[in-house]
């Protein structure tokens, strides 16, 4: 059974493994449980179910009265009969094959008020196993059973909303909707023309007339209709939101009279939702921007050898595509001829083109400036790093953080608390203290305009959205809002050496033969060298090339994790690796210690080939620091951020790299289960701060998945970095943690900014309904003007 209910979390149904023992068994969902009100219900049901054999879980949604059994059961009877046993009848539906995962563009979803009731008409649907909303890019993924698509639609379309079936269901395939263009123009111009005449009457008039009464009315029907219709709809389904609780409070309003103000919030609120979605279509924007950087054709080489215009989505791996000057790149791929400078802002934030010649990496919707170039194409357009960091981006609007989570438990009790409050001032005063109804009543409309959160719930989606597109332009790719909100809390991070800290690309410095032939010592330690990834053998094998020496082949190939390789070559055992690795062969003497340390003190990595019978040869590799390294550090000091570097080089070089840096502290000789280790000690002894862990996002990735925030560096065109980083940066400069930082600062103060404005503004009107002086209108202008207000400080980061 899939662990989720609907509602509870985004996640799909996971369908059993081949591997899985029940495999081959039924899945079977139970439907609502109706008469579980209560935790002694709930009770009952689970010590009635839990003893059952075969059953591993339960997962029991009290509020949703939903009930999902995890087992390794072939049928449902003993569930049913231990159901049964406590009162309780589930009817199930059996899923023979894998639960679907469908996303919907729905253009009418634009806030929390419809995905509240989306939620409350899907929720009780057996078909329906996960909802996931994103409400910024007016989507809905829904994970169901095969075949229940159709009543999903026919669900969403009798709560008053059309849904559009996203091309292949994948998230990524269409651009974000955009606002319904303002098609009843000429009838939101009638209603303000009469709502400003019912007014204008009213107060010439000295009070009612029947001319107020006509224009009001005619202002209300012109402008108020879809209001109403929604209104319906919501409380047919028991849901208060704003269309409900704003239909309830101008028809109250005519009912005691007060008809120019009835016409005049009708119309305000209309306009002020017309304004909103405006608004919200600038967050919607920050993301087709990313969608539209790469072209939609490309120039591809045919058979033949001539060069056709075709679609981008149709050209296939390994096609050859020319680039002109000024042109867009299509597709990822790599350089098989000419020369030219590409910007590569779009992707990696870097402010200055970089030179491209045969071999370089080139991707798509990066810009070609002075060349042309022909390339061969390495991943298909869906699948190329724009598409992977678009993807990331709106996966990441799916995660709640926790300013989020808790805006969102807020908003489910802040309504039906203020309805209820305003039943109370509508009944209590007049009831108890002889006060005049019709006083009472209005102060009771005034709340109800002002109960629905909607500036309260909308400002997180859109500040968060507003800080993820910012951090993309610059070249941050964040994987989560959870990340962007609480980055800012970083106090350590800790900073793998090559590759990060220095340029990864160290060279041969030195060269000293112990026992036997130089020559030879040369050509034994490239022809191992060669066969590894790691930059300081690739290092040692470039030497041995460039000197002109013929490489041997080397059978029995093994890397030492943290250490070296080994390899047989001509039938005799030889291992290249560090320090670590000779000591532990027992080969290690006094001399060469001194030799070593020599080497490392002035911070160069020394590498050893030996024999089984002792040290052959030491080679010394030095690596150059990142320009931008010195900058980065002292970036992050003043934010408060204590820094530590971790690498399986000798200590000594660790020392010297750290210095020249800045780096408060370095722990060298570190294999990457030390690194892990090492983090899991900062987790444990924690300083006010979260734990950071910077590194290639692949030799790292235990301790960057440990870290409360792991950084992938050079993330461009490497699947795994973008995929497993918490924060991966497009390109290798490290000041972009320090603006990742200050980007998560800037972020969380706009959402504290956001909730104070969206609460002051409704407990200050509170406070003036409660001693008469607030009007209607004033509550609309109030309740609107706070979300265009919050929508317009979270879209601020855009401009960061």
């Amino acid at each position: 059974m899939s662990k989720c209910n609907v509602g509870d979390c985004g996640c799909a149904s996971v369908p059993r493994s081949p591997g899985d023992s029940s495999a081959n068994a039924p899945q079977w969902k139970p439907s609502r449980l109706d008469d579980v009100d209560c935790p002694t219900d709930a009770a009952l049901v689970r010590n009635n179910l839990e003893p059952l054999d075969g059953v591993t879980g339960l997962d029991l949604a009290l509020t949703l009265r939903t009930l999902d059994v995890s087992d390794h059961m072939h049928s449902p009877a003993a569930v049913d009969a231990a159901l049964a046993a406590s009162g309780e009848l589930a009817p199930r539906i059996e899923i023979t094959s894998a639960p679907l995962r469908t996303t919907l563009t729905i253009a009418g979803m634009d806030c929390p008020t419809e995905e509240a009731l989306i939620r409350s008409k899907l929720a009780g649907m057996v078909e329906v196993a996960a909802l996931d909303f994103n409400l910024v890019q007016r989507r809905l993924s829904v994970t169901h059973r095969p075949g229940a698509l159709d009543a999903v639609l026919g669900a969403l379309k009798a709560i008053g909303l059309e849904a559009k079936v996203e091309a292949g269901g994948t998230e990524s395939a269409a651009p974000p909707a955009r606002s319904a263009p303002m098609t009843h123009r000429w009838p939101m111009v009638l209603a303000g023309v009469t709502a400003t005449l019912a007014e204008g009457v009213y107060w010439l008039n000295g009070g009612d007339h029947w001319i107020v009464l006509a224009l009001a009315l005619v202002s209300i029907l012109s402008g108020g209709l879809s209001t109403y219709k929604k209104g319906w709809i919501a409380l047919r389904h028991r849901n208060l939101n704003i269309n409900a609780l704003m239909s309830i409070a101008v028809t109250g309003a005519m009912l005691i009279g007060h008809w120019p103000e009835a016409a005049m919030v009708m119309f305000l609120f209309t306009l002020a939702e017309v304004i909103e979605a405006k608004s919200l279509d600038r967050a919607r924007d920050a993301i087709r921007g990313l969608m539209e950087l790469a072209p939609d054709t490309a120039t591809v080489r045919q058979g033949d050898g001539s060069w056709v215009a075709m679609p981008a989505t149709a050209v296939p791996l390994e096609a050859v595509v020319r680039i002109r000057p000024g042109e867009r790149i299509a597709l990822d791929g790599v350089v098989i001829s000419g020369r030219s400078t590409v910007n590569q802002a779009p992707i990696t934030g870097e402010s200055l083109p970089v030179d491209k010649a045969e071999g370089d990496n080139v991707f798509a919707g990066t810009i070609n400036e002075a060349g042309s170039l022909e390339y061969r194409v390495t991943a298909e357009a869906s699948h190329s790093t724009l598409a992977r960091i678009i993807h990331a981006v709106e996966s990441a609007q799916g995660s709640r953080a926790p300013t989020q989570r808790f805006v969102d438990q807020f908003a489910r009790i802040y309504t039906p608390a203020v309805f209820a409050v305003a039943l109370l001032v509508a009944s209590v005063p007049p009831l108890a203290f002889g006060g005049a109804w019709m006083d009472w009543i209005y102060k009771a409309l005034v709340l109800l305009v002002i109960a629905c959160p909607c500036a309260l719930v909308i400002s997180t989606p859109v500040t968060i959205v507003s800080g993820l597109a910012a951090a993309a332009r610059k070249g941050i790719l964040v994987k989560g809002g959870v990340y962007l909100e609480e980055g800012h809390k970083l106090a350590t991070l800790a900073l793998d050496k090559t590759g990060t800290i220095t340029h990864g690309k160290p060279a041969q410095t030195d060269f000293m033969v112990l026992s036997g032939d130089a020559n030879q010592a040369h050509i034994l330690a490239g022809s191992l060298a060669v066969r590894s990834d790691h930059p300081v053998s690739l290092a040692i094998a470039r030497a041995a090339v460039e000197m002109g020496w013929v490489l041997r082949e080397v059978a029995d190939f093994a890397a030492i994790p943290g250490r070296g390789v080994r390899g047989s070559i001509d039938g005799h055992v030889y291992q290249l690796g560090n320090h670590r690795l000779i000591e532990e062969l027992e080969l290690c003497s006094p001399e060469i210690e001194k030799t070593l340390d020599m080497l490392e003190r002035q911070g160069k990595t020394a590498v050893l080939l030996a024999d089984q019978t002792g040290v052959l040869a030491i080679f010394a590799v030095a690596d150059t620091l990142r320009e931008t390294s010195r900058q980065a550090i002292a970036d992050l000091h003043s934010l408060g951020v204590k820094t530590l570097m971790l690498t399986g080089d000798n200590a000594h070089t660790a020392e010297a790299i750290a210095r020249a840096v800045g780096i408060d502290e370095a722990r060298g000789n570190l294999l990457p289960e030390d690194k892990l280790s090492t983090i899991e000690s900062l987790l444990a002894h924690p300083k006010g701060g979260k734990v950071g862990m910077v590194g290639d996002g692949i030799n790292d990735a235990p301790a960057l998945a440990r870290a409360d925030i792991g950084f992938a560096m050079g993330a461009a065109g490497t699947d795994t970095a973008i995929e497993t980083a918490d924060v991966a940066l497009m390109d290798d400069d490290l000041r972009k943690i320090p603006a990742f930082v200050r980007l998560s600062q800037a972020t969380s103060d706009v959402l504290i900014q956001n909730i104070v404005v969206a609460l002051g503004i409704k407990a200050v009107f509170l406070l003036l309904t409660m001693t008469g002086q607030a009007t209607m209108w004033m509550a609309v202008f109030a309740d609107m003007g706070a979300s265009l207000l919050v929508v317009a400080n979270g879209l601020r980061l855009l401009r960061r």
